[in-house]
């Protein structure tokens, strides 16, 4: 395995964690690396445009990771509560930003400004759980350029076709508007279908989110949360699934035939919680990380075939991503302060 992988996990209420070594070993970096040390990290975001930056949704707004000297920079945004982030693939510059109460932002300059956008028919507050909603994902289409996707939890799926300034509502035939994710396949006939997850069961659309169908799965729960085709094979999908937030059981599912059958892949030891996270990048797509709502954390290097369970076990996980950075991006070992290399002696003690 490549020794410029670094993998990132989001906690609800840690802030972020990082990994140096393929999710190995963990550094915990504090309220030094400038974020609060117990910030909720929703999402994160990174292009391949800009090696030097990650960017993470918080409870307190957007940060950027500024890789070279290894600290967080809270980034001025009109938004408080960001829980999706999604880059341009054509345009690192452009992000697209979700948040809670349930509401789209824009920037075309790597988040120094935003602008507020409009979304016919989105409601900030739901009388099914006497709460705000949320935008829990935001996804570029793959297959069709232009085009942004954006699920609401509790509020159903949005559409743009203009890289995000203007959005349309599709929520025809959900039988569920509580939406956890989304994602687009590459179809056998040419074409796209798209697959959303809810708390009730996954969705398949055939004509460009304009109707759905509710697809039951032979499971022992029909709640999904990430929903995520292979990137060198878009007839492989993985889909997450467990007993609820955060539940005390789950799976991971596997399609072959574009989702259109599912079977479970074993995944080793006892599963803890409901499988939330998919975690993949372009660079390798044979290498996949995993995690469940509670803290556990699985890998794979052959595409899915077979997964390990990695040392450590989080609290509550609610993002994971990774990046290859390229060779001689940043000095080893990470440029870290000594504050950091504390927390990753204290982690290696807790292992």
């Amino acid at each position: 395995m490549r020794s410029n992988i670094h993998v990132y996990a989001g906690t609800a209420g840690h802030s972020a964690w990082f990994s140096e070594d393929a999710g190995q070993t963990w550094v915990h970096p504090n309220s030094h690396s400038g974020m609060y040390l117990e910030a909720r990290v929703w999402c994160f975001s990174s292009h391949p445009d800009m090696p030097a930056h990650v960017f993470a949704g918080t409870d307190m707004g957007v940060y950027r990771w500024d890789e070279a000297p290894a600290r967080w920079v809270a980034l001025p945004s009109p938004m408080a509560d960001v829980w999706a982030l999604a880059q341009d693939p054509s345009d690192a510059r452009v992000l697209i930003a979700g948040t809670r109460p349930a509401g789209f932002f824009r920037s075309t300059d790597a988040g120094q400004h935003w602008q507020a956008l409009q979304a016919p028919g989105i409601s900030q507050f739901s009388d099914i759980n006497m709460g705000p909603t949320r935008v829990t994902q935001i996804l570029f289409d793959p297959v069709v350029p232009g085009v942004v996707w954006a699920t609401v939890e509790i509020g159903g799926i949005y559409r743009s076709a203009d890289h995000g300034q203007t959005w349309q509502l599709l929520d025809q035939g959900l039988v569920s508007a509580d939406v956890h994710g989304i994602a687009v396949v590459a179809a056998p006939d040419g074409g796209s279908w798209v697959y959303a997850t809810t708390n009730r069961g996954l969705h398949r659309s055939t004509d460009q989110g304009q109707s759905w169908v509710f697809q039951e799965l032979k499971t022992p729960w029909q709640y999904t949360r990430s929903v995520v085709p292979r990137l060198d094979n878009p007839a492989i999908v993985f889909l997450t699934n467990g007993n609820g937030p955060p539940g005390n059981d789950g799976k991971l599912l596997r399609s072959h035939n574009h989702g259109q059958d599912w079977e479970e892949v074993g995944l080793p030891g006892e599963i803890n919680s409901t499988v939330w996270c998919v975690a993949m990048n372009p660079s390798d797509p044979q290498l996949i990380f995993l995690c469940t709502n509670l803290g556990q954390v699985f890998r794979s290097t052959d595409g899915g075939a077979h997964f390990e369970r990695l040392p450590h076990e989080f609290g509550e996980l609610r993002a994971l991503h990774w990046r290859a950075l390229p060779e001689g991006a940043r000095q080893a070992p990470h440029a870290i302060t000594r504050p950091q290399i504390k927390a990753r002696e204290l982690v290696a003690m807790a292992q």
